[in-house]
């Protein structure tokens, strides 16, 4: 596993799921689209929490970026807290 796509990783992660849960995106598109999702429920909720989103968001990068079943499982985990940690930091809530 090399660093660079560790860190290139993780802040994608952070980036999409921030442009997911809390940006409204180019032409409010991201805005419409969480709109949209509101009559379902798990969907709503998901899209609420920047937590839950950052554990989905980081499933598919892990996946890419590594093939043995023990890495992808603690990528995954790295990639969401390394994107919490990023949202704590960068958040004007304190």
């Amino acid at each position: 596993m090399n660093w660079y796509y560790f860190i290139l990783g993780s802040i994608s992660v952070w980036r999409i799921t921030h442009l997911l849960n809390a940006e409204d995106g180019p032409f409010d598109l991201v805005f419409l689209f969480r709109r949209s999702i509101l009559k379902f429920k798990f969907l709503s909720d998901l899209f609420s929490c920047f937590y839950c989103l950052s554990v989905w968001i980081s499933v598919p990068f892990a996946f890419l970026i590594e093939t043995e079943y023990k890495e992808i499982i603690l990528l995954w985990l790295s990639f969401s807290g390394i994107s919490i940690i990023i949202e704590k930091l960068t958040s004007k809530e304190k």
